[in-house]
């Protein structure tokens, strides 16, 4: 594949990934106001199980399955293409029939396991798009193989408008009837999305079947054994699904220790399940947006740095690993500090209905987006150790950092002060020890030397600038025009003077701006306001 189309297709995954995030913070934002931190309680009890295959769906299985099929049709043997397709489709649809029933026929023990059986029919109403979800990864998959990204970007983009159309719709209409049952039909949409979405892609499968290359173009008419074929998607899509599985592992994590590990210090079940609801529920949506950055910025890392390892081309892949990091922090570094800044603000602009459950929630924030930066630097080494064909490497960071999660969660959890936000604190702290694990095994594999002054120190130091004055200028203008507009207008200032800090101090300069979407025209217009 040629660079041009490696880009090409990692812009199409990445905006479409941004997009979907987009649409989920929409969704789970008013869904919040809706039903209340109790309410987002049963939600996310059985949310985080979907995430994570819905993960495995998108990035996992796609990618071994896109691997497996581009390599065969690159030899000529597009009938063995199409064999991964059709084995991959059995495997899959076996094992969401088998994940379809654990939960289905389970989740009256699963939730009493969980310590919240107000989430039983949260947990039922997840069990179709354990069918649906497996079934995905086999056609965008194999579409990816043959370097047509469309059909899984609009796949996405039609599972999770429907998602958010339907839950929003009947979370409203069932709130009458209890807030486990709003819970209950929240995640009715999230299973209906994914059966749009495998829709969507048999449509486009049959449309397209016509000119798919299903016949060989080479003389050689022998077959590899279906075991080998499904034992070499196993070993490429387990890795790398879990390497960039950081969030939803995490989330994972707080639904198996934090409500009993509450309930043991003495809350209530009710207590225990708005407490949660206000970590995952709330605050969750807030610290994705950041995190799909990150994500789609790693996704659109691999290809580049694959290509570079494959030719030897060792300056390309030095220039791509060192450009991944001040990435990460110019991404991350504002995140970070303008979430820390406005934790309480922001909390209070998103969820206006539920104004005591945002303000007690505003502390989950502040130490989530102490480690913002270091998830944005955890994914994006993440992405260069699965183009440096090292994702175990990324999987024994995770690993790492999971038990360091759930040791400190354990234990901060359990300090009654604390609550929930010492999961959050938990979760900062296995951020920073995947980052950290991450960085260094890049550092070691590569031998590269990196820029910390470029790379680190001119990204927080525009920060830090950009913290105080974000702080100061909402501190002046809330007792005046309210706190929704003085935290909109404060965000604003907060992304001016960063981006102005970044140019002064020359952290981003003017021939890596010229390489932006209408990079020339952003030159010019920066230098007539003197900023370059």
């Amino acid at each position: 594949m040629s660079k041009k189309s490696f880009l090409k297709g990692a812009a199409i995954l990445g905006v479409a990934g941004l997009l979907v995030q987009v649409m989920g913070a929409i969704f789970r934002i008013p869904l919040g106001n809706i039903i209340g931190d109790d309410g987002m309680g049963y939600y996310q009890t059985a949310y985080p199980i979907y995430v994570f295959l819905l993960v495995f769906s998108t990035n996992g299985a796609p990618a071994a399955i896109s691997k497996m099929t581009s390599e065969r049709i690159a030899v000529g043997r597009n009938d063995e293409a199409h064999r991964v397709f059709k084995l991959s489709f059995i495997l899959m649809f076996a094992l969401g029939i088998v994940a379809s029933s654990i939960f289905f026929f389970g989740a009256e023990p699963i939730v009493k396991a969980l310590g919240n059986p107000g989430a039983y029919y949260a947990m039922l109403s997840i069990a179709p798009a354990l069918l649906f979800v497996p079934i995905m990864a086999v056609f965008r998959g194999y579409f990816q193989g043959m370097q047509e990204m469309g059909p899984t970007a609009v796949s996405q983009l039609t599972e999770q408008a429907v998602r958010v159309a339907i839950g929003l719709i009947l979370a409203v209409m069932l709130v009458p009837k209890g807030l486990e049952y709003a819970a209950a039909g929240a995640t009715v949409g999230t299973s209906i999305g994914p059966i749009a979405g495998v829709a969507i892609l048999i449509v486009i499968y049959l449309y397209k079947k016509s000119k798919l290359p299903l016949s060989n173009e080479t003389k050689d008419t022998s077959k590899e054994s279906a075991g080998n074929i499904l034992k070499t998607l196993a070993a490429i899509a387990v890795p790398i699904t879990i390497g960039v599985s950081i969030l939803p592992i995490m989330n994972i994590a707080d639904v198996i220790i934090v409500m009993r590990r509450l309930q043991s210090v003495g809350f209530t079940p009710a207590e225990t399940n708005a407490l949660y609801g206000q970590l995952t529920g709330m605050v969750g949506p807030v610290i994705n947006l950041p995190m799909a950055l990150a994500l789609s910025m790693a996704l659109s890392m691999v290809p580049a740095i694959a290509a570079a390892a494959s030719i030897n081309d060792t300056a390309f892949l030095k220039l791509n690993v060192r450009l991944g990091l001040r990435t990460a922090m110019i991404i991350g570094v504002p995140c970070s500090f303008g979430l820390m800044a406005l934790s309480e603000p922001i909390m209070r602009l998103l969820y206006p209905l539920q104004a005591e459950s945002a303000v007690n929630s505003a502390g989950c924030l502040f130490f989530l987006a102490i480690g913002v930066v270091f998830l944005c630097i955890a994914q994006t080494m993440a992405g260069t150790l699965q183009g440096l064909g090292r994702p175990g490497i990324a999987v024994w960071g995770l690993g790492i950092g999971f038990v360091v999660k759930c040791i400190s969660t354990f234990i901060l959890a359990g300090i009654p002060e604390l609550n929930v936000e010492g999961a959050a604190i938990g979760s900062t702290l296995g951020y920073i020890t995947i980052g950290l694990i991450n960085f260094a095994s890049v550092k070691k594999l590569t031998g590269i030397r990196f820029d910390f002054t470029l790379s680190v120190w001119k990204p927080l130091i525009s920060g830090a600038v950009m913290y105080v004055l974000v702080l100061a200028s909402y501190q002046g203008l809330v007792g005046f025009i309210g706190n929704s507009l003085a935290t909109v207008i404060a965000i604003g200032i907060g992304a001016a003077v960063y981006g102005i800090m970044l140019l002064k101090i020359k952290a981003i300069e003017e021939h890596e701006i010229i390489m932006l979407p209408k990079g020339g025209a952003l030159v010019k217009l920066l230098k007539k306001c003197s900023l370059i």
